[in-house]
């Protein structure tokens, strides 16, 4: 029963980063990677389910990005349906937990045409 009553806060220990962690960020960040907590994406059809990807830690940003490194190492473009909760435990520390769905997308069936280049022609006139 001693250990039970132990008056130590629990010890964070070293979080080792996936390699793609820093990759993971800027998708995220250029807004390539879509995570969203509906169970669509406007404008985009999910041809993939992959499976639900979830982590964990005591820092919010360290279980979001976990959980998206689990997708794109997966193969995913995207998450659904994503959801968190924080568990607060006495000892006053935070535990973070967050999931949701991994998903790839449609691909497009007409990639977007250039447009045609302007012949001079065409090209409106200007005074000088």
């Amino acid at each position: 029963m001693l250990f039970l009553m132990s008056n130590e806060k629990k010890q964070k220990g070293k979080v080792v980063e996936p390699e793609n962690m820093s990759k993971v960020k800027e998708l995220f960040a250029t807004g390539r990677f879509p995570v969203v907590t509906t169970e669509v994406i406007e404008g985009r059809a999910i041809d993939k389910v992959l499976g639900l990807v979830a982590c964990r830690g005591y820092d919010s940003e360290e279980a979001f990005f976990g959980m998206t490194a689990r997708a794109v190492n997966k193969g995913a473009q995207g998450i659904i349906g994503y959801q968190e909760n924080i568990a607060f435990h006495p000892d006053g520390s935070k535990y973070f937990s967050c999931y949701g769905t991994a998903v790839q997308f449609e691909r497009p069936k007409h990639p977007m045409a250039r447009p045609a280049p302007v012949s001079k022609e065409a090209q409106p006139r200007t005074r000088q």
